[in-house]
């Protein structure tokens, strides 16, 4: 599975300098250096703006360049240590070691909670916080990736066709929805001292982009003036004028014909001049190539990185920049624009506190033990469980105690994948759907069912494992080495249930070094008939650090050099004379420091004979579960994925696959209740399965407590009280072609045809009541806010969640959504327990946006609605109409 292409893609190659400079930690550089030359740049009590123009007076032309780059040089000389701007922090800290794995933030999104998304953001950068000062503590060298300060995220592109890979990494389609999600996580992860950031925040990617991920690194986006306006940019103009986003990132793709890392437009003008951005933009992973080789902007990369820098890019992902120095010399930029950018960089590190004493940095002194933490466990539960969107659910749930025996069925039950989304935090102790189950209910029948699709492989199960012959338990008995070699005896040996495992830049457990490990699994495998099977190792982090080697009946029969080279993932078959149990035995070792470990034992299955399995365990149930949907490892970020259904890490239909629509009709067939629990990161197209399921329950990629989420709402010790953040489309003849970004027709906002579930949909094992719904005005004058308020009951005599949902239908323009979200709150409320709502909807979001792009506060009528739900006949809520005299025009 490839967790993210830039990892793939991207070869960063470590100068000289680099190489033969360990990091340090800063004071050390300020204690050797001459006391002559330690420069007010290192002086705490000195203003920043002189601090960084004294380094910048000190630094020649070559070591400004250098600091460009994401992976900035040490300079001894200077007292500047190495610092990689390169690290993620989606919903966790990622590829770091271990740390506090949360829903995907597509499932964030669903929350609709903002003061959640804060506490999660908040998090994060404590554990960013935690392992940054831990790897200084033991003199890891931290210009590698992913230890500094600076987290790349959130991914605040609008979500606007649903079959874009990269969807999951958003709030959604709602621009307003986006924003506020948006402003919460960008403070929970910059912190509110006010001289020091606790991390960074880089919203990307500025601006429109959303796919296709084929034509990313070519596409131009001649977007109107109203879409750019009306639903591209609030969401980034949030971030940066409310948030005060410390960067922000440039976008792959052309807008207008400018690639969006060249565009004045953008950058200079909209960012900079209109929004008062100060902070420093960097680019995407070889976003600068793209100007030259791929937009065929530039003609090549030396007037590539001139055409960035003088637009605004400051710092690039790749190392494009070093052609800076040359592009001086020809004169296609000055050395005061290099200043510009390197200024900007270096105000960053030193409001983080990097250049001073951690005993004046209160972030500093996080300590790691906060890093995955019991308590920060319990925020991901939590979390998980506030995403949770139940769809339908005709009674059945929550599933009454009388239910004794339960089916878990699909690709999903066991998959880590599937509670892992993408750019993920590694989790520790993952739980996964079907061990949730099973610690919910006891013991539970289990078949996967089918696979994702038909010609992909996915982890082989361990119905079909034992750690022994005539062994009852399922899996395989795994012995761990603290070596390469498998002498000596294991640290520790356990049974394993699956080959399936992601220990990136970690290791199996403390007993074990990370750059040094080996794992040795043995114990039988049975298949579901008999005959030749296709099998294969996967692993996405490392290349080369990994091998494999495999036995089958005691006869090597594969060895597998650096499992994570595309071209050694062949498949291997295994023939099977029968169905009895076959003595298997894998040994993996990982050699490599601080880099991806993780192996993933795939197979692809007989599908009849999978169905047939499922079938068979359903009948003996009372109740079926079935967790179907998609995977991380076919949707996501530029993949070579070209299968029915997926191109590329994006989808082509956004149906749920066939294989997997066939189990459910096969498993229907058996007239036993069907749950279906989803687990995707965008929306599936289901008729026949909204029509037929008993109960169906949107789970998303639920993070690492996400199997016992599902488990206490399928109960009921959790009342489900998600939104959903996307619009579930009936089909995908109801879409627009995917590279059309004219949003006519696309988004609750536009659309005007019949969803499948629409944005903002979602049910309750509660019943609320909306009454006294009154505003502070029936006729507003332009430019004054609106004040609402109304009052929520909770009419049932379970406790619950009630989301109130605001909506403005403008009832006369042409440019206009049909209605649009303005306001919205997640209020917990007790059996019976009424509370007042207070909204002050302001006039940026009673605007309109005109055809050529300008905001304003048009004259006439409209209407406000306030329910659990969009406005419609079926909705309970209340409406009112008002009427807004005069205009007035706002800034963009």
């Amino acid at each position: 599975m490839q967790r993210s292409c830039r990892l793939k893609s991207v070869n960063f190659h470590a100068t000289l300098a680099t190489k033969a400079c360990c990091f340090i930690l800063l004071c050390s550089f300020a204690h050797r250096l001459p006391a002559q030359s330690v420069s007010l740049f290192l002086d705490p009590a000195q203003p920043v703006t002189v601090r960084v123009d004294d380094l910048i007076h000190r630094m020649t032309l070559e070591e400004k360049v250098s600091q460009m780059q994401n992976q900035a040089i040490a300079i001894p000389r200077l007292g500047i240590p190495a610092y990689n701007w390169w690290s993620e922090g989606l919903h966790g800290v990622a590829w770091s070691g271990y740390a506090t794995l949360f829903p995907q933030a597509i499932g964030l999104a669903a929350t609709w909670d903002t003061g959640l998304m804060h506490q999660v953001a908040t998090t994060i950068s404590t554990e960013a916080r935690a392992k940054n000062s831990e790897a200084l503590r033991r003199n890891i060298n931290i210009h590698d990736r992913f230890y500094g300060l600076d987290l790349w995220s959130p991914n605040i592109n609008i979500f606007r066709d649903p079959r874009w890979g990269r969807g999951q990494e958003t709030y959604g389609e709602d621009p307003y929805l986006t924003s506020r999600l948006g402003v919460a996580f960008v403070t929970g992860l910059q912190g509110d001292d006010p001289k020091y950031y606790k991390t960074i925040s880089t919203p990307k990617h500025f601006v429109v982009h959303s796919g296709p991920e084929s034509t990313r690194h070519t596409a131009n986006v001649n977007v109107s003036p109203h879409d750019l306006e009306d639903t591209y940019l609030p969401a980034f103009r949030a971030t940066v004028i409310e948030g005060k986003a410390g960067s922000v990132m440039c976008a792959y793709n052309a807008v207008d014909s400018m690639p969006a890392c060249a565009n004045p437009n953008l950058l200079a003008k909209t960012l900079r001049q209109d929004w008062k951005f100060q902070g420093y933009v960097t680019s995407d992973c070889l976003a600068i190539t793209d100007i030259s080789v791929g937009h065929k902007y530039s003609v090549d990369l030396e007037h590539a990185s001139a055409a960035a820098v003088r637009a605004g890019t400051d710092t690039t992902c790749g190392t494009e920049y070093s052609t800076l120095i040359k592009a001086v010399h020809d004169g296609l930029i000055s050395e005061a624009e290099i200043d510009t950018s390197v200024r900007r960089l270096f105000t960053a590190r030193i409001r983080l506190g990097l250049f001073d004493p951690p005993s004046l940095v209160s972030y500093a002194q996080i300590p790691f033990s906060e890093d995955d933490s019991p308590a920060h466990r319990e925020l991901s539960r939590k979390a998980a469980e506030e995403s949770m969107v139940l769809l339908k659910n005709n009674g059945i749930l929550p599933l009454a105690k009388s239910v004794k025996t339960i089916a878990a069925i699909g690709p999903n039950a066991a998959a880590l994948a599937a509670i892992e989304g993408n750019y993920n935090a590694v989790p520790s102790h993952p739980v996964l759907p079907l061990a949730g189950m099973e610690a919910k209910f006891g013991s539970v029948l289990y078949a996967q069912g089918a696979p994702y699709v038909a010609e992909l492989p996915l982890p082989v199960p361990r119905s079909i494992l034992h750690p022994a012959a005539g062994d009852a338990h399922f899996g395989l008995k795994g012995e761990y080495f603290d070596n390469i070699g498998l002498t000596g005896s294991p640290v520790f040996t356990r049974t394993d249930e699956q080959v399936t495992f992601d220990w990136h830049t970690a290791s199996p457990d403390p007993r074990l070094k990370t750059s040094a490990f080996g794992v040795r699994w043995t114990g039988t495998i049975s298949v579901p008939q008999p005959g030749d099977y296709q099998f294969s190792f996967s692993q996405a982090h490392c290349a080369p650090c990994d091998d494999v080697l495999v036995f089958f009946d005691n006869k090597q029969i594969r060895y597998q050099k650096n499992v994570s080279d595309p071209i050694r993932k062949k498949p291997f078959t295994l023939s099977f004379a029968d169905t009895q149990p076959h003595a298997i035995r894998i040994e993996y070792t990982h050699h490599a420091h601080l880099v991806g470990a993780g192996i993933s034992f795939n197979w692809m299955p007989p599908i009849q004979a999978e169905r047939d399995e499922a079938t068979r365990i359903a009948k003996q149930a009372d109740v079926v579960v079935a967790f179907v949907g998609l995977s991380p490892a076919f949707e996501g970020e530029e993949m070579p994925v070209h299968v029915t259904g997926f191109n590329g890490g994006d989808r082509t239909s956004i149906e749920l696959p066939a294989v997997q629509q066939q189990l459910l009709r096969s498993v229907s067939q058996t007239g036993k209740p069907l749950i279906v629990v989803l687990m995707n990161g965008s929306a599936l197209a289901m008729p026949w399965v909204k029509e037929h399921a008993s109960a169906i329950l949107e789970a998303w990629y639920p993070g690492e407590e996400g199997g016992s989420a599902i488990a206490d709402t399928l109960t009921g010790e959790n009342n489900p009280a998600g939104r959903l953040p996307i619009t579930f489309y009936a089909g995908t003849d109801q879409l627009l072609p995917f590279d059309d970004y004219s949003m006519a027709n696309r988004t609750y906002r536009y659309f005007h045809g019949t969803p499948l579930w629409g944005f903002g949909y979602g049910l309750s094992y509660s019943n609320f009541q909306w009454n006294h719904l009154k505003l502070s005005s029936e006729h507003l004058k332009a430019g004054e806010p609106l004040t609402l308020d109304a009052d929520v009951e909770n009419t049932s005599t379970r406790k619950g969640d009630a989301v109130a949902e605001i909506y403005l239908t403008p009832h006369a323009s042409a440019t206009s959504p049909l209605r649009s979200l303005v306001a919205f709150q997640r209020t917990p409320l007790q059996p019976h327990e009424q509370r007042h709502l207070h909204f002050i909807i302001d006039p940026r979001s009673l605007s309109l946006v005109n055809a050529d792009g300008k905001r304003s506060i048009h004259p006439g009528a409209y209407s406000i609605f306030i329910g659990g739900a969009q406005p419609a006949e079926d909705v309970q809520g209340l409406s009112q109409k008002f009427s807004i005299t005069g205009t007035e025009k706002l800034p963009r």
